[in-house]
């Protein structure tokens, strides 16, 4: 690389974004340090321990963001569909040499490291969704192209449900979002939303009433839509799929659902109290959130935190470490940093001038999203606990290499806009 070239390398590149990404990270070591502080052990520099690895996990991260920023940017629209197929390859080959953790057949050991397949799955989909919709520049009106993209999707989500790992496979629903962008139907969040709705309803009131309820107002509408022939069928069937869809959730939480996952969805749902068992996470959470108040009880003062009385404080759980030892005002600091990494990225991609690096960095934008709603949501009890990390802050190296991975290959689509088209 030449000296002008190399200038206009770090030139282009949105340095913006990657503050964003540092301070996030930053935070994450701090938090991780603190959920595990031991006075005794915990040297800054012990590899042994989580933050220690984290720490190589943070640097190795960097050189592999920055590693990316040095390929040429038509690489990941050329080779898209090759990463698509080693990232499903590796997601099969874990259903068959995969370690089972806490009931999930999700990684792939090597040596004391262990590798999640489905983490990396996330950018191979966002690559080869990217190249679908900017190679054949589909409307998402008609079914062929809906079909296509679905089945793009699905693939690994399917996979992932296999391990079974639910809250990782409900993290792809989050490409339906760029999807939206390019054109699928609003209907289709509609009825997304409408799914969600007859979820929760299915256990909060009887089939009895449910179902009545269901086919007076498929009915209604279906009248009121009489003289539009078309209209009216797609109400019927509608009613239809709404009456077969209920049985086919109170299926899958009789018989695919594993008891603790039962037992969460329950608890979130107010239908059952467990304060010792499977609610005891989030209950402790939000007592750790709670105590920080406005200013927090400062660095490795959490009694919360201190003590270990968050499971899982250092992976799933590391939001409750932040509003407890760095009270409300830490809390709206990192979720500040994340609304700004997500306005900026969104920014980055409507002014591109290719279509697979707008709807890739749509899809960064939404799997960020989706991971930042959920993880916060769960650890102050709204959303059911579904093991999901928050991005560049929770331990655990698939994770971070995964989003490093997924952020920087946008920013070198970026950085190259007006010469990849």
């Amino acid at each position: 690389m030449s000296t002008q070239q190399g200038g206009r390398f770090f030139f282009n590149v949105d340095w913006i974004t990657i503050l964003i990404y540092v301070a996030l990270c930053t935070i994450g070591f701090v938090n991780i340090y603190a959920s595990i502080y031991n006075p005794d052990t915990s040297t800054l520099f012990n590899f042994g321990s989580n933050y220690g690895k984290q720490l190589i996990f943070i640097l190795t991260a960097l050189v592999l963001g920055f590693s990316i920023l040095l390929l040429d940017a038509k690489f990941f629209s050329v080779f898209s569909p090759i990463v698509y197929g080693i990232t499903m390859l590796l997601l099969m080959a874990v259903l068959v040499v995969g370690r089972k953790v806490a009931g999930n057949q999700a990684w792939i050991p090597l040596g004391s490291f262990r590798l999640q397949p489905s983490e990396l799955a996330k950018f191979g989909t966002a690559l080869l969704i990217a190249r679908y919709v900017g190679n054949f520049n589909p409307k998402f009106r008609d079914i062929k192209s809906i079909f296509f993209a679905g089945l793009i999707i699905c693939f690994p989500l399917l996979l992932i449900m296999l391990q079974p790992d639910t809250g990782s496979a409900l993290v792809f629903l989050a490409f339906m979002f760029p999807l939206y962008r390019e054109g699928l139907s609003g209907y289709f969040l509609l009825i997304f939303l409408g799914m969600i709705v007859l979820f929760i309803a299915d256990f909060l009131v009887p089939m009895s009433i449910l179902i009545p309820i269901i086919v007076v107002v498929g009915g209604f509408f279906a009248y009121q839509n009489k003289r539009k022939q078309k209209m009216m069928f797609s109400m019927i069937i509608a009613t239809v799929v709404a009456i077969v869809y209920l049985f086919v959730v109170k299926l899958a939480y009789e018989k695919v659902l594993e008891p603790h996952q039962r037992t969460r969805i329950e608890i979130i749902l107010g239908l059952k109290t467990d304060p010792k068992g499977a609610g005891y996470n989030v209950i402790q959470s939000k007592i750790a959130i709670g105590s920080g108040q406005i200013t927090g009880r400062g660095f490795l003062e959490g009694t919360q935190t201190k003590y270990g009385y968050v499971p899982e404080q250092s992976t799933d759980f590391i939001f409750s470490t932040i509003g407890e030892e760095w009270g409300f005002i830490g809390c709206t600091v990192v979720i500040a940093l994340y609304i700004f990494l997500l306005l900026r990225v969104i920014n980055l991609a409507e002014r591109q001038r290719s279509t697979f690096s707008r709807v890739y960095g749509y899809c960064v934008a939404s799997i960020i999203f989706f991971h930042v709603f959920i993880n916060i949501g769960m650890t102050i009890g709204i959303i059911p606990v579904i093991g999901i990390p928050l991005p560049f802050i929770s331990y655990g190296g698939s994770s971070l290499w995964s989003f490093t991975v997924l952020l920087f290959i946008f920013l070198k689509l970026d950085s190259n806009r007006m010469g990849f088209i």
